[in-house]
């Protein structure tokens, strides 16, 4: 008679999966909760200690690290030396190991969990069973994954056994899944103990979809989330509209960026992974007026994002233009009705007062990563100063600090053109500050007069500077630090106009 081990936290669908390998002649050793249930649906069972010939010992941490059990998993069946060490040692064979971890990411995740109950809930037998079985795959099915138990069932019944592929398939599962379990581990403690940027990086996902393509028709892509994630496009949950492409999720997290600097009423409009129109107002449908206003060419066919309901009145205005997606807190039911009818837009729901779980940016180079801090550093915690001989007014003021949340989202070299809490000119990406500027201007056209300027870095020339002024800017907000300030500042105070320095750049790559 065959043996099949079964120790599982996941229960789901075990109960089935054990009935049906019983009726195909397998014993079914068993232990703790998983041993419980199958006993009462039941299914008989061997508890692990009559396959040990040892007690479970320490409240259950140890239970199967026992020759019994990893010689009967490890015994290369083909090699008589190993097969004549389990008859000697009395030792029968395991031919199906159907085993899944301790709950570790999800005791992790509870709230107010202590650090004991954390540690408790690191698996030890579960995955050396689980590696002793996958590695020798090639004559023992090894299942961490409930949705694999019909394709086993279907190959033990046609066949007899599972082929060759099938158990190849299930151990690369099973070490994909011991590895992302480690990695949560080895992360948690990381971070406890402080350090930063440690030796080995390691990180892990959950897929959550194929994508059609990636930036290209020919390039094949898929989207994983974090663990954890907070304040997140993995987190926001589609309510209508075809699958999210490669692009749409890349724009989508841009927008939703720059949305989070924002307290009151905002509305953010997303092209190409730079914001083409920003606008803040008392209510959302105002600042979705400035955000359209702003830029009423680039936002057609981009992604647009809120930090409040979408209500009808906004609603009625987003459906007479076409948008790729809507992201937003929630809808009201006729706002939702009314965009809905059209059948290809995105509409996401995603809490927009959840926090930044995450705090490093990760970025890939041919084989290799660069890891930095995440760019939260936001106006509250800079010390501004102001060089020039005039101080920008309040009004002015404001409308800077505005530009600068902006600008900190937008590619470099960047600089935004801000007026009536409302973008009016963004340059992006440019190889020079001055090209970027003369963009925005371009953009801003006749609005340009009486506005501000951010720039995400400082200039290393009075030309950015001459350019704003000859266009009616009246104040400039950017880092300083450049070895040729005081070119700046003097271009600025001959034409009577205030700048302001934040000690702080923000290059966007």
């Amino acid at each position: 008679m065959k043996r099949a081990l079964i120790s599982v936290s996941d229960k789901t669908g075990v109960l089935e999966f054990a009935k049906e390998l019983v009726s195909l002649g397998y014993e079914i050793i068993s232990t703790g909760g998983t041993k419980k249930s199958l006993d009462e649906a039941g299914i008989p069972t061997i508890s692990i200690s009559e396959v040990t010939n040892f007690p479970e010992i320490m409240d259950g941490r140890v239970k199967t690290l026992h020759p019994n059990v990893h010689g009967a998993l490890l015994c290369v069946r083909d090699n008589p030396e190993h097969v004549k060490a389990l008859e000697e040692n009395h030792i029968a064979y395991i031919d199906l190991v159907c085993v899944n971890l301790y709950p570790f990411k999800q005791t992790l995740q509870k709230e107010g969990v202590s650090h004991e109950e954390i540690i408790e809930n690191i698996d030890i037998g579960g995955p050396s069973m689980l590696r002793s079985g996958a590695k020798n795959y090639k004559y023992i099915p090894v299942i961490v994954d409930p949705s694999d138990y019909d394709n086993v069932l279907k190959e033990l019944k046609e066949n007899g056994e599972t082929c060759p592929i099938t158990r190849e398939y299930l151990a690369a599962k099973v070490f994909r899944h011991t590895a992302s379990y480690d990695t949560i581990i080895a992360d948690y403690l990381t971070k406890k103990t402080g350090e930063k940027y440690p030796e080995t990086f390691t990180m892990t996902y959950e897929k959550v979809q194929d994508l059609r393509y990636g930036e290209n028709p020919h390039q094949e892509a898929a989207f994983y989330k974090g663990v954890n994630p907070q304040y997140s496009i993995a987190r926001a949950k589609q309510l209508h509209g075809k699958e999210l492409s490669y692009n749409n999720i890349q724009d989508a997290n841009a927008c939703i960026e720059v949305l989070k600097e924002f307290s009151e009423p905002c509305a953010v409009g997303m092209k190409h992974m730079n914001p083409c129109g920003v606008g803040i107002g008392a209510t959302i449908e105002e600042a979705w007026d400035k955000a359209y206003e702003a830029d009423p060419t680039s936002i057609f066919g981009g992604i647009v994002s809120f930090n409040r309901e979408v209500s009808v009145a906004v609603a009625e205005k987003l459906s007479q233009i076409f948008l790729e997606i809507i992201i937003a807190p929630s809808y009201e039911k006729e706002a939702f009705e009314i965009l809905s009818a059209k059948k290809n837009i995105r509409l996401m729901v995603l809490d927009t007062n959840l926090d930044v779980a995450q705090t490093t940016k990760v970025t890939n180079v041919n084989d290799g990563l660069l890891v930095q801090d995440m760019d939260l550093m936001h106006v509250e915690d800079m010390e501004l100063t102001i060089p020039t001989k005039r101080k920008p007014t309040d009004e002015e003021m404001k409308q800077l600090l505005f530009a600068w949340k902006v600008v900190k989202h937008v590619k470099s070299n960047a600089i935004v053109l801000a007026k009536a809490d409302m973008t009016i000119g963004v340059g992006a990406g440019q190889m020079n500050r001055v090209g970027a500027a003369k963009i925005a201007i371009e953009q801003a056209g006749e609005k340009a007069k009486g506005s501000v300027l951010a720039s995400d870095a400082f200039f290393p020339m009075p030309d950015t500077v001459e350019n704003a002024i000859a266009a009616g800017v009246t104040a400039i907000i950017q880092p300083g630090g450049s070895i040729k300030d005081q070119l700046s500042i003097d271009a600025c105070d001959e034409a009577g106009i205030a700048m302001v320095f934040t000690g702080v750049r923000h290059f966007k790559h």
